[in-house]
């Protein structure tokens, strides 16, 4: 969690919220959505302007959850706190929100007619990554990302009145678990050292002692055998191609909405694309160092995805 939301808690934490008028609580989750850097753009111009404070306001939710899960050392004390994040959330679902984050999002849940199922299996995956920092096949992976990653696509269509069908659904769920499995093959480095988490299928890996030789690779900055890194790349590599058919889904999902909202959801495809390209230009040593999308590709994204509206 960043200085400034930490410094927050002993303003809108657990017995310190006061209430926040509701533009006060639009422009906090803007401002919040506006600095942080994601792999995407949340709030890109090709966001519709009718769907920027539900945006805002989504992203807002998610990014205290996962702050209140990530970056609390004790595991105890951030599952104390998202069982008060929960607690906020179903007061807000009564009519009683106080948080800057839930005032902000109370109007767009009755704008949209939003449940609380999407949220709560959010914070659900939070919660898990208190007690479970190790995962050892393709499948326990997908099914964290069924409640950390996909609630949100599924917000998102919410939003953007979509029908959700069957169809939609399951290529919204790729799509978001595509987005989370880039984010996990990217941030290998930096869950383990700052999280002591590993979200890499380990017996998939097909390498023997897996875990202790890629602790020692992260620790010490270099391969601890002659053979470790070079299965680990392989490793890495298969991971991107079997995760590349999940984002490509987003034709599909794109194709199904209204056209003022298909470049966001492409742009939002083609930032876990753009992660993936980048592990595979950096050989796939993600236990190393983590890649990062310049600003430059960012914005060469941005405008990609402007010409499809164009386009449209």
């Amino acid at each position: 969690m960043s200085e400034g939301i930490v410094s927050q808690l002993d303003r809108w934490g657990p017995g310190h919220s006061s209430i926040c008028g509701s533009a006060d609580a639009a422009a906090y989750c803007r401002a919040l959505t506006l600095g942080r850097y994601e792999n995407f753009s949340v709030l890109s111009r090709l966001v519709p302007k009718h769907l920027e404070d539900g945006v805002c306001a989504v992203y807002a939710f998610c990014r205290w959850a996962d702050d209140l899960g990530d970056e609390i050392a004790d595991p105890e004390e951030a599952k104390s706190l998202l069982d008060w994040w929960r607690a906020q959330l179903e007061s807000c679902f009564q009519g009683n929100a106080s948080h800057p984050v839930y005032v902000a999002l109370q109007p767009v849940i009755e704008q949209y007619k939003l449940d609380s199922t999407e949220f709560h299996h959010l914070i659900d995956a939070f919660v898990q990554d208190q007690h479970i920092n190790r995962y050892q096949t393709w499948g326990q992976v997908v099914d964290y990302c069924t409640r950390s990653a996909d609630p949100v696509g599924r917000l998102v269509l919410r939003l953007c009145k979509a029908d959700r069908s069957k169809e939609q659904l399951s290529w919204s769920d790729a799509v978001c678990t595509g987005l989370q499995l880039a984010n996990h093959w990217q941030d290998v480095q930096r869950d383990l050292l700052e999280r002591n988490r590993i979200y890499l299928p380990m017996e998939d890996s097909g390498i023997d002692d897996f875990e202790s030789r890629l602790i020692a690779t992260v620790q010490m900055g270099h391969a601890p055998d002659p053979t470790f890194l070079d299965s680990y790349r392989s490793f890495i590599r298969t991971l991107v191609h079997r995760t590349r058919p999940l984002l490509e889904q987003a034709q599909q999902l794109s194709a199904s909405l209204e056209p003022d909202v298909r470049p966001m959801i492409s742009l939002f495809a083609q930032g876990g694309w753009a992660v993936l390209d980048l592990i595979e230009q950096s050989n796939c040593e993600t236990a190393l160092y983590r890649v990062r999308i310049s600003k430059l590709r960012k914005a060469w994204l941005v405008w990609q995805a402007t010409r499809q509206r164009k386009a449209s």
